[in-house]
């Protein structure tokens, strides 16, 4: 598309627009084409107020000796019925009486007189000039911080609004808000601080930079600014847990055998612990050596508590800890303090009893087993106990370990263990034929019977509760199952399969159904009845 100049106007060479350019460029953090693009449209724009905002007016400014071009432009179109807008184009012939050779599809230009520019003229061009200069020093921030999420900045705070901070970087403002600010922290204007940026992102007013004083990471980040060893990658921080503004738990591990991880992150008599205390109000850390063992790690969080036991869920990612009875105000801390900051350190549900709570519980689940047992095989409350001593816990682990197992408990001999074994089948077998004509007395259909691992008491429990087809079953969600299952007898793994096995049907032409997200798992154990 060529361009053709019919006209020439008063042009005149005005270095100091491009020293104003160059000035406010560098002022603002921004190219110099971008303020002189500014300019122009601010121009343009004046050039349409007094020509006519119909009119097709551009202008340019020279990038070497800052002289000004107003131009109107005019395309040129094949013939009449071309023209789809008289003002802004013209036919071949029309454009030939001016320019003998001129071509369809390029622009005829008529330069323009200079505008002399009034009161209003100039305000309107300084407001489009402030608007595009803003515009582009937006876009630098943004270009600047968007990949600076997770950083530590230091700024000045500018002023207050709202109970939201903003603060001064330097080459961009930023925003700490009230609810990522450390509690009973006060910030006066001029007041230096240091704060990480949790998010940057593109607004309608513009970029806007996002600051957090209370985020686990900000801890993470100063500790990485005092401490060389991290900051060098010989120490690692694992994981953080913070009550903001009063206690915090920071888990480290050394990768140099050499090292210990916990001294440096204290520092010569507290120096760079003290350091990063300082910068978070008062807030106390505790520093913890991580373990790849859940036990061992979780004793350690746990501190300065005692702790005598643990035993671990791994399967719904719970563990009991078992503290003497006058550790348990300090293992569960002010308001429960300790034991949440030491659950969201290790990511483990954690359920702390006293010695004496953990005792009378044994000897409650002891007395429960055993009474199943007595009721079960018709034995006295001796044999029942000695079961329960050997583990035990259930009538089917009697009826179906080898026999060898139960012979192996002192006081049984091979007759004993026979009769036992044959005694806990027929309990099952009649338990198991009792469960099936109720579970067809509830409509309970032999289809949901046929899928793997569905026994008699789950499929009771599933007509108790309305779900008596195998779409019915297909239809609800892995927590719904589980709540529905009689306690401990499978895991959310194990209900997404079973459901998942129910869908089945659903998906015969489909190669490959896919597992909803929300109930995703690995292969699950085996559900028992």
């Amino acid at each position: 598309m060529s361009e053709t100049v019919l006209e020439a106007g008063d042009i005149r060479a005005r270095p100091e627009l491009l020293q104003v350019a160059d000035t406010v460029a560098r002022d603002k953090g921004i190219e110099r084409d971008e303020v002189l693009e500014a300019m122009e449209m601010a121009i343009q724009k004046a050039g349409r107020s007094k020509y006519g905002h119909e009119h097709d007016i551009r202008a340019h400014i020279d990038r070497k000796s800052g002289e000004i071009v107003l131009a109107r432009y005019l395309e040129v179109v094949e013939a009449q019925e071309n023209v789809e807008n008289e003002i802004t184009q013209l036919t071949l012939t029309d454009a030939q009486k001016k320019k003998p050779d001129a071509e369809i599809g390029e622009f005829i230009i008529d330069v323009l007189p200079p505008i002399d520019f009034g009161r209003i003229a100039v305000q309107t061009a300084k407001q489009v000039i402030v608007q595009k200069v803003r515009e582009a020093e937006r876009e630098r921030q943004y270009g600047e911080y968007k990949d600076r999420i997770g950083e530590i900045v230091n700024g000045l705070v500018k002023r207050i609004e709202y109970n939201n901070v903003i603060v001064d970087l330097g080459r961009a403002e930023a925003v700490l808000r009230r609810d990522e600010s450390i509690p009973r922290e006060h910030f006066n204007n001029g007041d230096r601080m240091r704060a990480y940026i949790i998010d940057v992102r593109q607004e309608p007013r513009g970029p806007q930079i996002f600051l957090s004083r209370r985020h686990p990471l900000f801890m993470a980040a100063l500790f990485k600014q005092e401490v060389p060893e991290i900051y060098d990658g010989v120490i690692e921080i694992k994981s953080v847990a913070r009550d903001p503004g009063s206690r915090a738990k920071i888990a480290v591990l050394s990768h140099d055998s050499s090292i210990d991880p916990v001294g440096p992150c204290i520092g010569m008599r507290g120096s760079r612990v003290q350091a990063v205390v300082g910068e978070l109000q008062g807030e106390k850390i505790d520093i913890i050596q991580w373990s790849p063992d859940p036990a061992s790690f979780i004793v350690n969080a746990l501190a300065p508590a005692e702790v005598a036991k643990v035993v671990l869920d791994e399967e719904n990612n719970k563990i009991e800890v078992v503290v003497p009875d006058e550790q348990l105000s300090l293992a569960i801390g002010r308001r429960g303090q300790n034991v949440r900051l030491a659950s969201q350190l290790s990511g483990w549900d954690i359920d702390i009893l006293t010695e004496a709570e953990e005792s009378e519980r044994r000897q409650k689940e002891f007395q429960d087993r055993s009474r199943i047992f007595v009721e079960a095989l018709d034995v006295d409350d001796v044999i029942a106990h000695l079961l329960v001593t050997e583990g035990f816990t259930a009538v089917e682990e009697v009826a179906y370990v080898p026999v060898d197992d139960l012979v192996d408990i002192e006081g049984f001999d091979e007759d004993i263990a026979a009769e036992l074994q044959e005694r806990a089948r027929t309990f099952l077998t009649t338990r198991e034929e009792e469960l099936n004509v109720k579970r067809r007395e509830l409509g309970v259909a032999d289809e949901i019977a046929a899928l793997p691992g569905v026994g008699a008491t789950l499929m009771v429990a599933l007509g108790e509760k309305g779900i008596k087809t195998r779409d019915d079953l297909a239809d609800l969600s892995g927590d719904e199952l589980l709540d529905i299952a009689p306690a401990k007898s499978m895991t959310l793994i194990t209900a997404n399969e079973l459901i998942m096995a129910a869908r089945a049907h659903w998906f015969e032409n489909d190669p490959a159904p896919a597992t909803p997200e929300s109930e995703t798992g690995s292969a699950p154990d085996q559900a028992p009845n």
